[in-house]
């Protein structure tokens, strides 16, 4: 992986950029963009991120690719979403999790050179490349039952639905969950009373569709987050491929650091890898400190649970034949905002060069401190699968 960082201070911005550039093959690129402003309106923040958004297309580095998805992480959705209303090709998501170097939001980018999309709802997006369609779900939601009597769905009723939903738009694409979702993100309101609900209603849903500890599940954050509507309980990104055959998906383990997930009822990958003919992809799901007998390691030390984040979420690589070197971008998430400072000086130190967001988002588990996600690219020759 190249790393670039770029200051723009006409526009108070902060780039961080990830790039996989492969001798044959397209390039792909992830990008954090952060401002450094802390007194400037909502207003002025948004339009500080489009326009770094779009010089940085513009960089003759990323060699006119083609921008697929983005994500704002917001400190206040419902004000926010004024700002955040635009007609764009990609996939868009937007969810309250407060950036904590006091600005008002950062911006995670995924860019592919020489790569068509098509829009679809929901903000979501098709890429489409020769051998494989990449299907890009944002913002899955259930509103309110009756706008004159308002009254929220139940979390267990809107989880529901949104995987009912996530299917029958797979299946449309002669895809289905089992075989062709890659990962998910799962974003609750209030996670610590509300996040067993939600895993007990997807456990029912992946059952059915055949789901289950003797077959596989799907890497996943499930965390603290906020939509544009108060009454939205859970909302749901996720990613998806079809055109993938049997044997091209892997799921890691690294069973001497982390033990597997249904073992304290819960129901997702601790990392997901796709093999392509060029290229591996690996997707680590939302790891925090954890031992492989499911227990929390170092309770209320911020600074030693971060250190186990990174061995664990390093062992997983391992298994996947990659590195830290092979890291697209990390988002981290912290339940206390005053261990900011810490987190912050932990990957500057550690991780300096990589893309990065830092963000408010207690973990499902209040023990847990922190907790961080990421994606890794590792270039490989496989003749049994088609390129990416």
């Amino acid at each position: 992986m190249i790393y670039t960082k770029i200051e723009w201070n006409d526009l108070n911005a902060n780039v961080r950029l990830g790039s996989f550039i492969p001798d044959d093959g397209v390039a792909e690129f992830h990008a954090i963009i952060e401002l450094n402003v802390v007194f400037e309106n909502a207003k002025t923040q948004y339009h500080l991120l489009s326009e770094t958004a779009l010089r940085l297309a513009k960089l003759p580095e990323l060699k006119g690719a083609t921008l697929i998805w983005k994500r704002y992480f917001v400190s206040d959705a419902i004000n926010h979403k004024t700002y955040l209303t635009e007609n764009a090709d990609e996939a868009v998501s937007i969810v309250q999790q407060p950036p904590l170097n006091g600005s008002k939001a950062s911006l995670w980018l995924y860019f592919v050179e020489n790569t068509p999309t098509i829009k679809t709802s929901n903000n979501g997006c098709i890429m489409q490349r020769p051998h494989y369609m990449h299907l890009f779900h944002t913002q899955l939601h259930v509103r309110e039952i009756d706008h004159l009597t308002p009254r929220f769905y139940p979390i267990e009723h809107q989880t529901e639905e949104i995987f009912k939903r996530f299917s029958q738009s797979l299946s449309e694409n002669d895809g289905a969950v089992e075989r062709n979702c890659i990962r998910t993100w799962i974003f609750v309101q209030n996670v610590d009373t509300q996040y067993a609900d939600m895993v007990s209603a997807r456990r029912d849903f992946f059952e059915r569709e055949g789901l289950t500890p003797k077959t596989h599940f799907i890497a996943s954050t499930g965390i603290e987050g906020r939509y544009i509507h108060p009454d939205v309980l859970m909302m749901m990104d996720a990613y998806s491929i079809t055109g993938i055959v049997p044997g091209q998906i892997g799921y890691l383990r690294a069973s001497t650091h982390l033990n597997p997930t249904h073992e304290y009822g819960v129901t997702f990958e601790r990392g997901t890898t796709v093999d392509y003919g060029d290229r591996r992809h690996i997707f680590i799901s939302g790891t925090a400190s954890i031992n492989n007998l499911g227990k929390i390691v170092h309770p209320l030390d911020v600074e030693k649970q971060t250190d186990r984040v990174f061995e664990n979420i390093q062992a997983l690589l391992t298994e996947a034949g990659a590195n830290m070197n092979d890291v697209t971008h990390f988002i981290v998430y912290l339940r206390d905002t005053a261990d900011f400072a810490t987190v912050s000086r932990y990957m500057e130190q550690h991780y300096a060069d990589t893309p990065r967001t830092i963000v408010l988002a207690p973990v499902c588990r209040p023990g847990w401190l922190v907790e961080a996600e990421c994606m890794a690219v590792k270039a490989i020759r496989n003749n049994d699968f088609a390129e990416f």
